[in-house]
């Protein structure tokens, strides 16, 4: 660790900090205090699960109370506080992903990253998934999930600065379920949209609709490769996009078309 805050001490000039991410259980003020000499602005904890039973059975060796303290103490010195979360591990379910998802926002962190459970071949839950003793969330079960998860933090004005692992090859060629997507964020936030709009078009008896969204938004509302946009056009539906900027990032508008 100190040799690598060596090497960055010389160009802290240049930028405004050093970001970092650890364990939940590897902070302490002697810890803390070393990080504040060397330009340490934001502290991640890999906490990934606020289930003790889920922590135990993945062999994270920290329990959720870990988690709590060291939030308290990194915060207490100053720093941003981020904490990263994964969804589908062994021994967990939505319910208890959306718990974990709770205690996060009580904690009342900067920021938050969500990464959905990959299998990799050689693992103790390749082994698990190979002898039928685990089985993950399918990707459309964890598009389901994570897009519930996002307005969740975002409601709560909590940033989410990652959902989903970054593309490598060998992720992608040692995925064994097959339940990773390049563009998972995407995927997410498509699906919102989407939820949004069958539940606002209950209310609407016309088919000829105005969807009216944030100018930001408007990729996202019509959907990956226009998906969302093709099944309502599908089930009978004439859609006009309307993009108005007064709304906020994921609302949306539903009304018959004049």
């Amino acid at each position: 660790m100190l040799s690598l805050l060596e090497a960055a001490k010389p160009y802290t000039e240049y930028f405004s900090g050093i970001r970092l991410s650890t364990r939940p259980d590897y902070i302490d003020d002697e810890i803390l205090v070393l990080l504040k000499k060397y330009s340490v602005k934001t502290i991640e904890l890999g906490a990934q699960s606020m289930n003790d039973e889920v922590l135990a059975a993945n062999s994270r060796g920290h329990s959720s109370e870990d988690v709590v303290k060291s939030s308290e103490l990194i915060k207490s010195y100053g720093f941003k506080l981020g904490l990263q979360m994964m969804t589908g591990l062994f021994m967990s379910d939505a319910e208890k992903d959306i718990g974990t998802a709770r205690r996060f926002i009580s904690i009342r962190p900067d920021c938050v990253r969500i990464y959905p459970t990959v299998i990799m071949r050689g693992t103790d839950l390749f082994r698990y998934y190979s002898e039928g003793l685990y089985t993950p969330y399918s990707l459309e079960e964890s598009v389901e999930l994570v897009s519930k998860l996002l307005l969740m933090f975002y409601d709560e004005k909590i940033d989410v600065i990652r959902v989903g692992l970054h593309y490598s090859d060998s992720l992608a060629e040692n995925d064994v379920a097959r339940n990773y997507h390049p563009a998972f964020k995407e995927l997410c936030e498509n699906r919102i949209f989407f939820n949004k709009m069958i539940q606002k078009l209950q209310f609407v008896d016309n088919k000829e609709i105005d969807i009216i969204v944030n100018p930001s938004s408007l990729s996202k509302a019509i959907g990956q490769k226009r998906s969302n946009l093709l099944y309502l056009e599908k089930n009978g539906y004439n859609i006009h996009y309307i993009k108005d900027p007064s709304l906020d990032k994921y609302d949306i508008v539903v009304k018959e078309h004049r």
